[in-house]
């Protein structure tokens, strides 16, 4: 946050250096970024083939792409980071292609579709070498890379360590959804649109784009795809989101540091109040979810992108010296919102809410609608529609019409305090997921209420997020997604804010070194004060959770106020001080998260798995059959295995059991079928039982009571060719040997081919 208090001043151009060192941050964040990987056992032949990969197939077609798109320049690093996330885009359409031909092998070949029409087309090489960049300040550059290194030493700490690549011993815990998006990504590399891997046949009515991304990286890179989903793709998606709010914010805002600080706010301050006794408060676990679902990470790649798009169709920044998109602004917002389609559902319903809170105040303030508005809604109210009826079928997930459901949980019924104990549960959500946004409050008192189009679209964005989310309900709290979705918005709106109250405050150079100090340490005191100080959340009572969150916001409020009503003497000895305090006051604010994700990262160590809010037994011994199983068969081939439930209770089998059809990357007769589109929501969730007994009986009685006319219907009927027999959960019955060919054995696992 601090790089706003220590940028170049509005209108000033940036000075030009050598290419040589333009050049070095980048160079430094790569490098450490590789150095992260390596150090946690990522091949350095892996390493080389993502590079590659990034370069080649996804950020030279998509940065042509987008050269051709836009009339003038604006900088290089927009150019590139936008150009990636086009890349993306067209690699979704080369995937489809390729896969659906079934020749997903051959799909290293898309990106010449691209880059021959700009080798052969006179009109198209200029874009090759275009001139007329401006540079980025090195404050700027330098700034943004202490954002994506210290992001990435989060992830080394909270995914890479805790998490091998693959299992080195019968004790490895795994976060549950993992082994699950991990079979998504299997499915993808053979599959047009991908079925559930956990029932062979099923249809994945599912926002499946992320893991077809992953697939294609695995195909064209040559990399095993284990590797990329463990080690590669989260701090290479992640880097380039940090980028992309950089650079969207710049755009959007016509000044630089509005971006990087934005970048800052989303990728180095966390959740307010984190260490609470629990680990997810709200549903969500400071940045857990960047890598707890892949897929939020590559919906941001695809929204900020599509907000650029969008804020130009709706108006420019007054005084923005930003060159135009011009028509292609319509085009990019067409790309990036068919692929957000099936990237998150959470990110076109915030852009469409965000699209029509501007349209509402612009009719009530103006008495219009600019024309490009209304377009910009139709555009993304049909890729809405598009997504509802042909991507999810109208399958809702389990979401549901639920008023304030995430906070109810935390609200004790029946007591005369009811009323007092939701109203302090609502201020303890906005200062748990919010406070980062404090800078909109500022922005808004700063214009008096008279805010630009654009901004408008940034604050209905944000408050899109937090209004759906309490608006909507969801079994695995899965409305947490739209509040992520509008920080997208809400960042770059709050550091647009803070850019503002710090012109007020006029402060010279020094002061903003002081101010950027004072900040640091804030930020230091606060994470050594809660790594020391641990917070236990009273679990006895409802609200016990937030309890610690509400005393740290009342303990943070005295001193504000102590230091506030010190601010006339402070300010009688220190004249400088004087009309700063809105600034020191914003700043602390701020900066007040940024413990959350030192503290995620050191529960890495406490808890298993960086204690997300459900682990599961991932033996090596099973994954090392999995493995076998992926060398030695067809991506036809169909499983079956008796193993189903992750555990049994009384009688009830809790189906969420993953992890061979996300090891084997195999389709799998029956596995556990808990998060099967048709099941979520269903009473009983993660007990229901599955809905084809007939299927489910032929399935377990090759395993329990094998015959030869048993085993020939699975193969015939339902395309059965490998059983995976776990022996710890049901005994290996003599007659298998005899009926099929024994193909692995290890001390836990037996796998036999149907004849």
């Amino acid at each position: 946050m601090t790089a706003l208090a220590t940028g170049t001043p509005p209108g000033v151009a940036p000075t030009r250096r050598p290419v040589a060192l333009r050049v070095v941050p980048p160079l430094v964040g790569y490098a450490v970024v590789a150095a992260v990987l390596l150090a946690t056992g990522t091949p350095v032949v892996d390493v080389v083939r993502f590079t590659g990969y990034a370069l080649l197939g996804v950020l030279l077609p998509g940065t042509l792409v987008y050269r051709a798109l836009r009339p003038r320049p604006h900088t290089l690093v927009e150019d590139l980071a936008v150009g990636a996330a086009v890349g993306l885009v067209l690699e979704l359409a080369g995937w489809a292609v390729f896969t659906a031909l079934g020749a997903p092998h051959l799909l290293w070949l898309w990106p010449l579709a691209v880059v021959a029409p700009f080798v052969a087309v006179p009109r198209l090489r200029r874009h090759w070498r275009p001139t007329g960049h401006t540079p980025v300040p090195a404050g700027w550059a330098w700034s943004l890379t202490a954002v994506v290194v210290g992001f990435t030493g989060y992830l080394a700490e909270s995914f890479l360590r805790p998490n091998p690549v693959l299992p080195t011993g019968e004790g490895q815990a795994q976060y549950i959804d993992l082994a699950f998006q991990l079979s998504l990504a299997g499915a993808a590399t053979h599959q047009m649109p991908p079925e559930v891997p956990q029932v062979a046949g099923e249809p994945l009515h599912y926002h499946w784009f992320g893991f077809a991304h992953l697939a294609a990286a695995s195909l064209v890179s040559g990399v095993d795809l284990p590797t990329v989903f463990f080690r590669l793709a989260v701090p290479a998606l992640c880097a380039l989101a940090a980028v992309l709010v950089a650079v969207v914010g710049w755009r959007v805002s016509g000044r630089a540091y509005v971006g990087v600080g934005a970048a800052a706010l989303m990728f180095t301050v966390g959740e307010f109040g984190y260490e609470n006794g629990i680990r997810q408060l709200f549903g969500t676990q400071a940045t857990f979810i960047v890598w707890g679902s892949p897929s939020m990470t590559y919906s941001w790649v695809l929204l900020l992108p599509l907000l650029a798009a969008l804020a130009e169709l709706v108006g420019r920044a007054r005084g923005s010296t930003v060159p135009p998109l011009g028509r292609g602004a319509w085009v990019l917002a067409a790309l990036f919102l068919a692929a957000s389609t099936g990237a998150k559902a959470s990110s076109v319903p915030v852009a469409l809410a965000a699209l029509g809170f501007t349209a509402l105040v612009l009719l009530v303030t103006r008495r219009r609608v600019p024309r490009a508005v209304l377009g910009a809604a139709g555009l993304t109210l049909a890729a809405q529609l598009f997504a509802t009826a042909v991507l999810f079928r109208f399958v809702s997930h389990g979401v549901t019409v639920d008023l304030f459901s995430g906070l109810r949980p935390y609200v004790p019924a029946g007591t005369s305090a009811t009323a007092l104990f939701w109203v302090a549960v609502t201020v303890a959500f906005l200062l748990n997921l919010q406070l980062r946004l404090a800078g909109v409050l500022a922005l808004v008192g700063v214009r008096r209420g008279r805010l630009e189009p654009v901004q408008l679209l940034l604050l209905g964005g944000a408050l899109a997020g937090p209004a759906i989310y309490l608006l909507v309900g969801h079994p695995g709290s899965s409305n947490q997604y739209f509040v992520r979705a509008g920080f997208a918005f809400g960042v770059i709106l709050s550091a647009w804010g803070y850019a503002e109250v710090l012109d007020r405050a006029r402060l010279s150079s020094r002061g903003r070194v002081v101010l950027a100090a004072g900040a640091a340490g804030l930020a230091l005191l606060l994470t050594v004060i809660q790594l020391r100080h641990p917070a236990t959340a009273e679990a006895a009572a409802a609200y016990g959770p937030v309890l610690p969150l509400l005393r740290w916001a009342v303990a943070l409020a005295v001193v504000a106020t102590v230091l506030g009503l010190l601010w006339p003497a402070l300010v009688g000895g220190w004249p400088a001080l004087a009309g700063r305090g809105s600034a020191v006051l914003l700043t602390g604010a701020l900066v007040a998260g940024a413990p959350g994700l030192v503290l995620d990262a050191a529960a890495a160590r406490r808890f298993p798995n960086g204690g997300a809010y459900a682990v599961v037994p991932m033996p090596a011994s099973r994954v090392e059959a999995a493995r076998w199983v992926h060398r030695h068969s067809s991506p036809d081939d169909v499983l079956a295995t008796n193993v189903h439930c992750r555990v049994v209770t009384d009688g009830w089998c809790d189906a969420r059991s993953f992890w061979l059809s996300g090891y084997a990357e195999r389709a799998v007769l029956v596995e556990g079928w808990s998060f099967a589109p048709r099941m979520v929501g269903r009473p009983g969730g993660a007990y229901a039982p599955f809905w084809d007994p007939e299927r489910l009986h032929a399935n377990d009685a090759a395993f329990t009571a094998p015959t030869a006319a048993g085993l020939t219907g699975l193969r015939d009927r339902y395309g059965v060719r490998w059983l995976v027999l776990d022996r710890s959960v049901t005994p290996e019955p003599p007659a298998l040997a005899d009926l099929a060919d024994e193909r692995f054995r290890n001390d836990r696992m037996t796998v036999y081919r149907l004849r």
